[in-house]
């Protein structure tokens, strides 16, 4: 990991700028898990694992592409696991294009967007781990969305109706960040 004052990097994630204390957390707490952990980009519920998501913003930039993912039945960012690949912006990517049908995806910035620790439930396959998410800005520009077998449905939802949708502090914060870089804010 190296620092410059206001972005740091770390191999397999790429550049973050911590905008405020919950930002500078998770950060901290995916650089050190990073450090420690040999398989981080594997999918080991043993050891927890990083995962890339990303937020796919309308041409206009007013709405986000969410999924209502099946296994979790939420409304959530398209995403997944790296398996194995240790670039998490690549994964981001490459489960947005799978999970959202559109035809062309451009990446908004190479800086990470926003990280979010959380506790994957268990299931009857596997026990209850961290994924260690973390995300990219995109912006769609061409093709028609159609929902993945692991999607029950997707929606353009406004930036304005996010909360309609979840209430979860994870989907929410793409709202409250881009006010803040819409504002020219920290």
């Amino acid at each position: 990991m190296t620092t410059d004052h206001l972005t740091d990097t770390c191999a397999g994630i790429g550049k973050f700028a911590p905008q405020d204390a919950r930002d500078r957390a998770m950060w901290q707490r995916l650089t050190a898990f990073c450090a420690r952990e040999p398989k981080a980009f594997d999918r080991d519920p043993a050891t927890g694992h990083v995962t890339g998501s990303a937020f796919v913003m309308s041409p206009d930039m007013t709405a986000v592409l969410l999924t209502h993912h099946a296994k979790l039945d939420r409304w959530l960012q398209l995403g997944g696991h790296c398996d194995g690949v240790a670039d998490a912006r690549f994964t981001a990517q490459k489960e947005a294009y799978e999970e959202s049908g559109l035809a062309r995806i451009s990446l908004l910035s190479d800086h990470v967007f926003d990280i979010d620790i959380h506790e994957i439930p268990a299931s009857n396959r596997e026990a209850a781990h961290l994924h260690y998410d973390v995300r990219y800005l995109f912006r769609a520009e061409a093709g028609d969305i159609r929902a993945s077998a692991e999607s029950k449905a997707l929606a353009w939802v406004p930036l304005a109706e996010l909360a309609q949708y979840s209430q979860a502090e994870s989907v929410l914060i793409l709202r409250d960040k881009l006010a803040r870089l819409q504002s020219g804010g920290a």
